[in-house]
């Protein structure tokens, strides 16, 4: 069995900006907020945390921050994902060095592969680190699949552990658990399907949801893990309409919006994203009060 890096709800966390860079202080406080709150795991620079648009620089500083306030009370993973091989192998010694637990790597992007060419880009960057690796996968921004006969070859790797998986497809998630089974842990990519996934041998949530509702987002996996299944479920429908409305507009315009209704400043996405719509905001204030 494959090492656990965390079981439950991983926030997926926003970034927030100012004229000067990143708002360092704003980025403390909700990572000691999700803390207080149950999360199990902070994923940071992510897509919801604009890693795009964010210098090296910048990326590292706020994996550091994160890392410092954690102080090994929650695993912190790091977003090093590049569709530069070379790259994702340099930035994964970087964030070695600051005390990472483990990194999620996307699919390479835009210049894209073939099946042949994913083995390949992930099993060298596999052996360039030591530190646990969860694969991506989000065919909607990065025209790549990981596909189950992919993931079962790289489950083969040792330090390949997990996936995240995002493609939206439950048919083709409950084929990569059937083939992988024990060899690769299974993370939720859309808040939508958390319980659908759990309920084919997943292990948690890697979710925007958490940022603005981290225990309930939490309280889903682990009435489920807990045999209250009926609960976990209800807690899902429950969730819809704000998960809805949190991807409403692309992630993570929503998300920052309503980071601050609930009282942070956490301030504009960066171009070419743009702030959320009026007549969204109002959809997206009524559900954040109706579900607590």
């Amino acid at each position: 069995m494959k090492k656990i890096l965390f079981k439950g709800c991983g926030t997926a966390i926003a970034t927030p900006f100012n004229e000067d860079g990143v708002n360092f202080n704003e980025f403390a406080k909700l990572i000691e907020s999700q803390i207080q709150n149950n999360v199990d795991s902070i994923i940071v620079c992510g897509t919801t945390g604009e890693s795009a648009t964010m210098t090296e620089e910048e990326r590292l500083k706020t994996i550091e921050c994160a890392v410092k306030v954690s102080n090994g009370r929650i695993p912190i993973i790091a977003g090093t994902g590049s569709n530069n091989t070379k790259a994702v192998i340099e930035m994964n010694k970087k964030v070695k060095d600051l005390g990472v637990d483990g990194v999620l790597i996307v699919t390479p992007y835009y210049n894209k592969t073939t099946d042949k060419g994913l083995i390949k880009h992930y099993t060298e960057i596999a052996k360039n680190t030591d530190l646990p690796i969860i694969l991506y996968n989000v065919p909607s921004r990065t025209g790549v699949n990981i596909k189950p006969e992919v993931a079962l070859e790289l489950s083969k790797i040792s330090n390949i552990v997990a996936i995240k998986e995002a493609s939206g497809d439950l048919s083709q998630i409950a084929k990569t658990a059937n083939l992988c089974k024990d060899n690769l842990n299974i993370y939720s990519g859309n808040d939508d399907q958390i319980v659908p996934i759990l309920s084919l041998g997943g292990i948690g949530v890697i979710s925007v949801l958490s940022n603005v509702r981290p225990k309930y987002t939490h309280d889903i996996c682990y009435n489920f893990f807990e045999g209250n299944i009926k609960k976990g479920t209800q807690m899902q429908l429950d969730a819809i309409p704000l998960i809805n409305a949190l991807f409403s507009e692309v992630n993570p315009i929503p998300v920052k919006e309503a980071l601050n209704m609930c009282g942070y400043n956490f301030g504009k996405p960066r171009l070419p994203l743009i702030s959320m719509e009026e007549s969204k905001k109002e959809v997206l204030k009524k559900c954040l009060d109706e579900l607590k």
